[in-house]
């Protein structure tokens, strides 16, 4: 994630405090020097950097932590609240229009992966809200733009509106428009032209554009590893074109990520939402109590249930979840249940949406990539259906065969047939636990 070394820092740094009966001024003011610290290293904005401490450290210092039974687990509130308020507060949604269809504009400087996002939105839309939208292929400039938008168009079965590259933006945008009220089309999503860097007409084609179509939503795409240039750029353009939101893309890769947390504040405009890799399904909506959750190591439970509720079915959990107690788990629920996280994501990350994940040794060198995960379902898929449910009987000839089958190493195959029984084990022990709890009223599973 963009914020590991922010977290990492911030982490540290609330350990320190987080077990404290009483909080002094000057351990306040330690602390905010730290702070401030690891925010000026993640290439936060250092006007937005003054102001931040300046709040937090009026209220670490104030009653409300003071009189609090714990100041240090109080001064850690503060510090997330003002880390969510930064960030926005609350979570922008996307405009409805009254009368259909809603109008986003998307605008950025190429590079920012504009024309991808514009694709990756239309999929969230259909998928999460149900939604019905037209893509418009408006960048006439950047050679195979049209292409690339067709492409993504067909690879999520979308329709895509294009006039080839011969014809005003501002014709294309109207004309689609009409295309989509007789389609009855919900959502109209305009790829317009970039440049390497901002100039006059861009912006003047830009504005021409907006007036002519009167966008409900006109969404800045970003670049989040250009760090201070994105806010500069997310500056410029609600400057010049008036923006209603930002998405900032390659939130997920090496980045100090002080673009999150600066464009907001300097701007006014909220964060609509984050990309965090390359998948077509890799664009999330972005909420600022989350993000900070996530920052400051405590978790973000919400993202991981409504990934398992988008990807996980629900009938099958439930008759694994069976298994699970009765031990009864086979390597094909196994292999079906790893398909169902699959999809949700990368699994390092998913890893780091549980509470208390940051304090798990090793998971920050934790890389498990979908090959890992193609290895294991080989190795599965190349067992007989007898293997699959009593892994017992697969001795050496067995082994041998079903290294030879998959085309990976016979200690593969040990080291998952191995881990496969240690996973039962867990799993009986866990039961167990839950069995003595309900007796004594106390520990239960999780989502149990």
């Amino acid at each position: 994630m963009a914020f590991e070394g922010l977290a990492d820092r911030l982490q540290s740094t609330m350990q320190k405090i987080r077990g404290k009966g009483k909080v002094t001024e000057s351990d306040v003011k330690e602390m905010m020097r730290e702070v401030r610290l690891a925010l000026l290293y993640a290439d936060v904005n250092l006007k937005v950097v003054k102001s931040f401490i300046k709040k937090v450290s009026e209220r670490a210092v104030g009653q409300e932590v003071m009189k609090s039974l714990t100041p240090g687990q109080q001064v850690i509130k503060v510090v997330k609240e003002e880390l969510t308020e930064l960030m926005g507060g609350e979570q922008s949604k996307i405009a409805v229009a009254s009368k259909p269809p809603t109008v986003i504009m998307m605008v950025g400087l190429q590079g920012a992966g504009k024309t991808t996002t514009t694709g990756k939105l239309a999929n969230l839309l259909r998928k999460k809200y149900n939604r019905k939208p037209l893509l418009v292929a408006a960048d006439i400039y950047r050679p195979a733009a049209i292409n690339q938008l067709q492409t993504l168009g067909k690879q999520i079965d979308m329709p895509v509106f294009s006039l080839g590259d011969k014809v005003s933006p501002v014709e294309i945008a109207t004309k689609a428009i009409e295309q989509a009220k007789a389609d009855h089309h919900d959502y109209v999503l305009i790829d317009t032209a970039g440049r390497l860097h901002i100039d006059e007409n861009l912006m003047d084609e830009l504005k021409s554009v907006k007036e002519n179509v009167k966008p409900d939503e006109i969404f800045l795409v970003v670049d989040a590893m250009t760090g201070q240039d994105a806010v500069n750029v997310a500056d410029s353009f609600n400057e010049q074109l008036g923006i209603t939101g930002v998405v900032l893309t390659k939130l997920d890769g090496d980045t100090r990520g002080g673009a999150a947390l600066s464009i907001r504040a300097v701007t006014n405009q909220p964060i609509k939402f984050i990309g965090l890799g390359e998948k077509m399904d890799a664009l999330e909506t972005f909420h600022p109590e989350r993000m900070a959750s996530r920052i400051l190591g405590m978790g973000d439970v919400l993202t991981l249930i409504e990934k398992a509720q988008a990807n996980v079915d629900e009938e099958k959990a439930r008759e694994l979840e069976k298994k699970m107690r009765t031990s009864s788990i086979t390597l094909d629920d196994f292999l079906e249940q790893l398909s169902q996280v699959k999809n949700m994501g990368p699994l390092d990350e998913l890893l780091k949406m549980m509470p208390g994940a940051n304090k798990m040794k090793g998971l920050n060198n934790l890389q498990i990539d979908d090959k890992q995960i193609a290895h294991v379902e080989a190795i599965i898929k190349s067992m007989t259906k007898k293997e699959k449910e009593d892994p017992d009987i697969i001795n050496a000839s067995r082994r041998r065969r079903i290294a030879k089958g998959s085309g990976r190493p016979v200690q593969e195959v040990n080291r998952l047939l191995k881990q496969f029984e240690e996973m039962k084990k867990m799993m009986k022990q866990m039961t167990n636990m839950q069995k003595k709890g309900k007796k004594k009223g106390g520990f239960k599973l999780p989502f149990m």
